[in-house]
């Protein structure tokens, strides 16, 4: 799987926690950019990632996220 599935995939996953389907995700992305992004809202993504990827990051790969860029690697570094 290549970034560009990765991320397909991350912002269908955005788009069911926030319930928005016109959602759209960049590198840059931070929850100062989306309205309701709260802790709540990233523990909802984090799980559903890693129930999606069949995955697990730990605390410390998840406190480092710093954009959605970030994310995106931390999932390829896992599936690779």
């Amino acid at each position: 799987m290549n970034r560009t599935e990765v991320a397909v995939q991350i912002t269908k996953i955005f788009q069911d926690v926030f319930d928005d389907p016109d959602l759209l995700l960049k590198d840059e992305t931070t929850a100062r950019d989306i309205p309701g992004w709260d802790s709540v809202a990233m523990i909802n993504i984090i799980v559903a990632i890693e129930e999606h990827f069949n995955i697990r990051l730990k605390t410390r790969e998840i406190e480092g996220l710093k954009s959605v860029g970030d994310l995106y690697e931390a999932v390829l570094n896992k599936i690779s």
